[in-house]
């Protein structure tokens, strides 16, 4: 009855620390990476509970990518290509992700995808090796596009969000289903929302 207790707080903690975290993101405010290092804590107890191991350790990389994105958004690290016009900007621009990276971030996805399924399917008791696989893998490489301040981000983040709530209800885990029904929604909002921040920077 504690372990029940226990584990449905921490959804409810994690569920209204993900909508603090999601209007962040919308609005691209830089204060969603902290918002990043609260959650993975309280996902982890909860995902390896039920067995979801990948996306238990994806959660101590989002720990790591969250100091990334926060240095990053802030301009205290910048891209390569900043160092041109951008470069007396404060802080990084939403932009569109470059060709040469969709083919790196395919590969990515793809590798880490078999990598993940691999260990989940021999190693782990896991009866959903495929699609932990799969929202683990895409996760990591969405992530990345977001520290970036990629708006394609989106992209994946729609998919990721809309897999991850089949799966949450048949684990049984309905506030995080709830929450990334929500973030499947708002997703697409995101998306113009970002575009017009995007269109606007130009603008500047």
């Amino acid at each position: 009855m504690i372990q029940y207790l226990l584990n449905h707080a921490l959804e409810i903690a994690g569920f209204l620390i993900g909508l603090l975290y999601l209007w962040w993101e919308y609005h691209a405010d830089r204060r969603m990476w902290f918002a990043s290092v609260i959650m993975p804590a309280i996902s982890m107890w909860i995902y390896f509970s039920r067995g979801l191991y990948a996306d238990f350790a994806i959660n101590i990389y989002y720990l790591v990518i969250a100091i990334y994105g926060y240095l990053a958004w802030s301009g205290i690290i910048r891209r390569r290509r900043d160092s041109g016009s951008s470069a007396g900007k404060a802080t990084l621009p939403v932009s569109h992700m470059p060709a040469a990276q969709w083919a790196v971030c395919s590969l990515a996805l793809a590798a880490l995808w078999a990598a993940i399924f691999f260990f989940l399917e021999r190693l782990t008791d896991s009866n959903v090796p495929v699609y932990d696989a799969f929202t683990t893998a895409l996760s990591i490489v969405a992530m990345w596009m977001l520290a970036r301040k990629y708006i394609e981000q989106w992209y994946a983040w729609i998919l990721v969000d809309a897999v991850c709530v089949g799966l949450y209800i048949y684990k049984g885990i309905y506030y995080y289903a709830a929450l990334y029904a929500i973030y499947t929604v708002i997703a697409f909002f995101g998306y113009a929302k970002w575009h017009r921040i995007m269109m606007s920077q130009t603008q500047n």
